[in-house]
């Protein structure tokens, strides 16, 4: 891709994959001549939660309605940080210990604003898009849940816990 054409370009990846996150392909295809920062968000599978060892996650979703609304969160955030690049992408399936099950990037011309856009971008993705996880655990057990661990905290699972500074509008 030249830089001339890098002004158009439009990121057509799908929002799901049950396939590995190619972060490298990814983070290549997200630079843009009028962006001075990129920032990659990776959500990786841990090898522990709740006090025990993880073997794997395993996500569903509700796939046209969790694509659709990731689509307008992306645009949502373009529009109120002047972004150049806003994508992001969910695993769905069998997800290992060490292995991405989210990736968000965001470029703008200042890194303050593709900080900003990428934390809101996944705490939006984590807390609303209906995608559903279950850890399978080194001891046999396993938990349904939401794609975040809010509930833990906040005994409700319609409840969450966002880290973005400004209010959603």
């Amino acid at each position: 891709m030249t830089p001339d054409s890098r002004l158009n370009h439009k990121m057509t990846i799908p929002y799901l994959s049950a396939t590995s996150l190619d972060l490298v392909g990814l983070l290549a295809s997200a630079h843009h001549p009028q962006a001075g920062a990129v920032v990659l968000f990776s959500g990786d599978v841990r090898d522990n939660n709740l006090g025990k060892a993880v073997d794997y996650l395993d996500y569903e979703a509700h796939e046209s309605m969790a694509s659709k609304m990731i689509a307008q969160v992306l645009e949502e955030a373009k529009k109120r940080w002047n972004l150049s690049i806003a994508l992001a992408q969910h695993r769905t399936g069998k997800v290992g210990v060490g292995e991405s099950a989210v990736v968000v990037i965001t470029a703008s011309p200042h890194r303050k604003e593709a900080y900003a856009a990428n934390r809101y971008i996944i705490d939006f993705i984590k807390h609303e898009v209906p995608i559903w996880k279950c850890e399978y655990f080194a001891d046999g057990t396993y938990k349904w849940g939401g794609n975040c661990n809010c509930q833990e905290v906040t005994g409700d699972a319609n409840k969450h816990i966002y880290e973005f500074d400004e209010p959603r509008a």
